[in-house]
């Protein structure tokens, strides 16, 4: 698949399924675009799927701070990567890459999902002392990247947002690849955290008006379900949907139950 220069950036991407209807797939921190090959090959005859890799990440180019804010230049590769307006899928980090595209690129945007967006600017603005206590459960992962200890910091990240695996079970593969991108989560605070996009400014959301589908898994972190109900509040055409018995990574551990509701989605709107 091509790797090119994509908004200034070498981005690696590739295409999944024949469907009548384009999708742009959007993956999480510390993933990459393969990680959708498991929803895909259920949505391949409603969709032909682009996913890249996004900055930092697979086989995509080295992030510096240098090329900016990593939301924006993503959401400026995902709009490149279009040549028209698509089902717009993101997952994590990726499903604020997906929000900001359709804040900022709204032509290019049919439908958008978002699978437990970890936007928390969203808690901190709605819930403060959950944020308050988030942000203590995240406290060993933040001091680790302060001190630049990548595998602690890793570790300790992947407790609360992994798939529920011990860091131990991994393999040694997927344990390095992990250490050498957690620079990338301190890279993602301005963005996730402050809201440097400005979208949590009055009225911005609500001028989304295509359809909106926010899925989250029932055992994920509960700030999960906050940021999903008040983005659910700030978008006209947004619903809500719960995958049961799954947590943060229910894209690939539940790849079936959320392509279904993607199905549902598409078939409504269609």
């Amino acid at each position: 698949m091509p790797k090119k220069l994509r908004a200034g950036f070498p981005t690696y991407w590739t295409t999944f399924g024949q469907g009548p209807r384009a999708a742009m797939m959007i993956h999480c921190t510390l993933g990459h675009s393969g990680a959708w090959g498991g929803m895909a090959r259920k949505l391949s005859g409603a969709l032909t799927m682009t996913a890249f890799d996004f900055p930092g990440h697979g086989r995509s180019g080295v992030w510096s701070d240098d090329h900016g804010d990593i939301q924006e230049v993503s959401a400026r590769i995902a709009a490149e990567l279009l040549d028209g307006p698509a089902d717009i899928i993101g997952h994590s980090f990726g499903g604020t890459i997906a929000l900001r595209l359709a804040v900022e690129r709204p032509d290019l945007v049919r439908s958008l999902t978002l699978i437990e967006p970890i936007f928390l600017a969203v808690l901190e603005a709605d819930n403060p002392d959950m944020a308050r206590d988030h942000e203590a459960l995240m406290e060993p992962t933040t001091t680790a990247l302060v001190a630049c200890d990548y595998e602690t910091a890793a570790r300790e990240f992947i407790d609360v947002w992994g798939t529920g695996r011990a860091w131990a079970d991994l393999s040694a593969e997927q344990r390095g690849y992990m250490i050498e991108r957690m620079y990338v989560v301190a890279a993602e605070e301005p963005s996730v955290h402050r809201d440097v996009g400005g979208m949590l400014a009055q009225g911005v959301l609500a001028r989304i008006k295509v359809p909106v589908l926010l899925i989250e898994g029932s055992a994920s972190p509960e700030v999960i379900g906050v940021i999903n109900q008040g983005l659910a509040r700030r978008m006209p055409q947004a619903e809500r949907a719960v995958i049961a018995g799954a947590g943060h990574m229910v894209p690939i551990t539940h790849a079936d139950q959320v392509a279904t509701e993607v199905l549902r989605l598409l078939a409504r709107i269609a």
